[in-house]
C-alpha cells in the first residue's frame, strides 16, 4: 500500500505526472505537505501557429487571461515556440505528438487565432467548454461565433479590410469578448548575449532592409537605403544594417558602399538581442517590426499594402506611406504597371521622422 505521504495532487499547477515536479526536485517537498501547491482550475489553450511576428503580437492576450483566470494553466500551440513568453505554462510545437496530447485533454477555453486550415481543423476537434476564433466548416476556415465574424470578413473582402479602423490587438481581444486596454507585447531577451558596437555614443538606428521573400511589393529600393544612410551619417547617427539570410548580400553591399555598420545575420534570439541595441528601427511590415515593438523601440514603419489601422505602435513610432497611391493592396507582388509605389517613400522624409522621434545633436 502506498503511504499517505505519497498521495499526489494531480490538480496542482506544478504536477507533471510523467516526471517529478519542480518543487519536489528543488526542495524535496511532497504533495501531502507542500507549501508550493497551487490548485489548477482549468486549462486555456491559445493556437497561434503563424509567422514569428504574428505570434509576438498575440502575446498581449496573456495579460488579460492571467487577470481573468489567475488559477488557469495556459498552453500555447505554435510553429515558433522560441518567442512564446515564459509565463506560458506549456508551449507546444505543432507536431503529431502535440496534437495527440491536445486531443486527449479537456480545455476550458480554446482560442484559435489562426485561419490556417490545419489550425482550424484541430480547434474543431478539441474538447472545450468555450471556443473562440476560427474553426473548420466543409473543409474550409470559418468563424467560430459572431464575435469572430468581423476579423474573418476583413480577411476575405478587401473593401471591408480597407474600411476597418480596428487594430489587430483590438480585434483579437474582441474575439475573446474583452475590451482592449492598451496591453503591450511581451518579448523576452537573452541578456547573456554581448555586443561591441562602436557607435561612440551616437544613437543607433537599425535599418531592416528586407521584407520577406513573399511580400516583395513592400521592398524599399536599395538606392533609397543608400541615401538614407548618407543622411544619417552626415547628421551623426549610427546606421546599423539588419536582416536575415535573404538580405545578407544586399547588406554587405550597402555596408561597403555607404560605411553603414553590418554584423551579419543571426539565429532568432541573437537577432532579437541585436535589435535591442538599437534606439530606433526603420522597417517595413516584417518580423523585425514586431520585435522592435516588443522591445519598446521607436519605430519608423513603411506601409503600402496593408490597412494602417492594423498596427499599434504604442505612441513610440510613425507610419510612412507612399506619396503616390499604392494599387497593390494585400498583394505580394506589385500589380501597378505605371510606377512602383515604394519609390515614393522618400529618404529625406524618412530622415525627418527619425529626427522627430530621436532628436540628437553632438554639440
Amino acid at each position: 500500500m502506498v503511504k499517505r505521504k505519497y498521495i499526489y495532487k494531480a490538480d496542482c499547477k506544478f504536477f507533471r505526472g510523467d516526471v517529478p515536479c519542480v518543487p519536489h526536485k528543488k526542495f524535496g517537498v511532497v504533495c501531502a505537505d507542500c507549501s508550493y501547491y497551487i490548485p489548477q482550475e482549468n486549462i486555456i489553450l491559445i493556437i497561434k501557429l503563424g509567422a514569428i511576428g504574428d505570434v509576438i503580437r498575440t502575446t498581449p492576450l496573456l495579460y488579460r487571461i492571467m487577470e481573468e483566470h489567475p488559477r488557469s494553466v495556459i498552453w500555447w500551440l505554435t510553429r515558433t515556440p522560441e518567442v512564446v513568453p515564459s509565463i506560458v505554462d506549456n508551449v507546444l510545437p505543432f507536431t503529431l505528438e502535440s496534437i495527440l496530447l491536445l486531443q486527449g485533454t479537456q480545455f476550458y477555453k480554446v482560442i484559435n487565432l489562426d485561419k490556417d486550415p490545419y489550425a482550424c481543423a484541430l480547434a474543431k476537434s478539441l474538447r472545450a467548454k468555450e471556443k473562440y476564433g476560427f474553426t473548420l466548416e466543409d473543409g474550409k476556415p470559418a468563424p467560430s461565433n459572431e464575435r469572430s465574424l468581423h476579423k474573418f470578413l476583413t480577411g476575405i473582402f478587401d473593401p471591408l479590410n480597407k474600411e476597418n479602423t480596428k487594430s489587430y490587438l483590438r480585434e483579437i481581444f474582441e474575439i475573446v469578448g474583452w475590451e482592449y486596454n492598451n496591453e503591450k507585447y511581451i518579448l523576452e531577451v537573452d541578456n547573456s548575449i554581448r555586443w561591441n558596437i562602436p557607435n561612440d555614443g551616437k544613437p543607433i538606428v537599425g535599418l531592416n532592409t528586407g521584407c520577406g521573400g513573399r511580400w516583395v511589393s513592400r521592398l524599399w529600393p536599395e538606392h533609397n537605403w543608400v541615401e538614407l544612410i548618407g543622411l544619417l551619417r552626415q547628421n551623426h547617427y549610427f546606421p546599423l544594417l539588419l536582416g536575415g539570410k535573404a538580405e545578407h548580400d544586399k547588406n554587405l553591399k550597402l555596408a561597403e558602399q555607404t560605411g553603414a555598420y553590418y554584423l551579419g545575420h543571426f539565429p532568432l534570439q541573437k537577432f532579437i538581442s541585436l535589435v535591442n541595441q538599437c534606439d530606433l528601427v526603420v522597417t517595413s511590415v516584417t518580423m523585425a517590426l514586431h520585435i522592435a515593438i516588443g522591445l519598446k523601440k521607436k519605430v519608423v514603419l513603411f506601409n503600402n499594402i496593408f490597412n494602417r489601422h492594423e498596427f499599434e505602435l504604442f505612441g513610440r513610432g510613425i507610419i510612412i506611406e507612399p506619396e503616390k497611391p499604392c494599387k497593390c493592396f494585400f498583394s505580394p507582388k506589385c500589380t501597378n504597371t505605371e510606377y512602383f509605389c515604394m519609390d515614393y517613400i522618400f529618404p529625406s522624409k524618412v530622415f525627418e521622422q527619425i529626427k522627430n522621434l530621436l532628436p540628437y545633436s553632438p554639440y
